[in-house]
């Protein structure tokens, strides 16, 4: 896996090195130059590497451990699906009008650790209410509040005639930190499980505690990058 990432990275800047020589870039840099936009791209992927780790973590344990149906373990996510619609509800009607984006993003990636945290905490008997659900909300509030600001600093400021490139990139720093997140996540679960002397189930467990509390630390360095880089002020007000 480290192979496939370094050569990753080499590709990567060879891609940036041949858009600076190009006349008619497929991405032009300038699009990457400015603060905000390039801190919502990282925080885009490092939340969604979190997340999906999360979701993949929580599908194991809800099949494998607590050996529920395919059809409960879905619907028991159906908690994460509705903190997340209320987050970006509650981030779009109410707070993106009135208070600068970081005010909020940085709070909302802490309230995703907490989240993260509490998975930390996973047992073989642990129960379904007492943990994954509030890990759930807490989850899909934070997420989805940072997630909503995020794009829309990804966009905002753009030439028009970039603005699909622009809107692209924010897809593509979701693909790109879904993908990692999971990758790198699931072996960490893989080498912690296997290094672990005990039951099957107790060391698949381990597994999943030991990953999700690095998924908490991706979680954590998205707040820090929101806080850091994100410096847009809050929208004017016409009256």
């Amino acid at each position: 896996m480290t192979g496939f990432l370094v050569g990753s990275a080499v590709m990567l800047v060879l891609f940036l090195v041949r858009e600076s020589r190009a006349a008619n870039p497929l991405l032009p840099l300038r699009i990457l130059a400015d603060r905000n936009r390039s801190g919502a791209y990282i925080t885009v992927g490092l939340g969604l590497a979190g997340m999906f780790g999360a979701f993949l973590f929580l599908t194991y344990y809800l099949q494998v451990v607590l050996l529920y149906p395919p059809l409960q373990a879905g619907l028991a996510f159906l908690p994460i699906t509705i903190a997340s619609q209320a987050g970006s509800w509650l981030i779009a009607r109410q707070l993106m009008p009135r208070i600068a984006p970081r005010l909020f993003m940085v709070p909302a990636a802490l309230v995703a650790v907490a989240g993260m945290a509490l998975l930390t905490q996973l047992h073989v008997d642990t129960g379904y209410l007492s943990l994954v659900l509030p890990a759930e909300v807490l989850l899909g509030l934070g997420i989805s509040s940072l997630m909503v600001p995020a794009f829309s600093i990804a966009t905002h400021g753009v030439d028009p005639r970039e603005a699909g490139v622009a809107s692209a990139m924010v897809n593509t720093a979701q693909q790109v930190g879904a993908s990692l997140g999971i990758a790198v996540l699931n072996t960490i679960a893989t080498s912690a499980t296997a290094g672990f002397a005990g039951a099957h189930s107790v060391a698949l467990v381990h597994g999943f505690s030991v990953a999700t509390a690095w998924g908490a630390a991706i979680l954590l360095l998205a707040a820090l990058t929101s806080g850091f880089l994100i410096t847009a002020k809050a929208p004017r007000r016409t009256s």
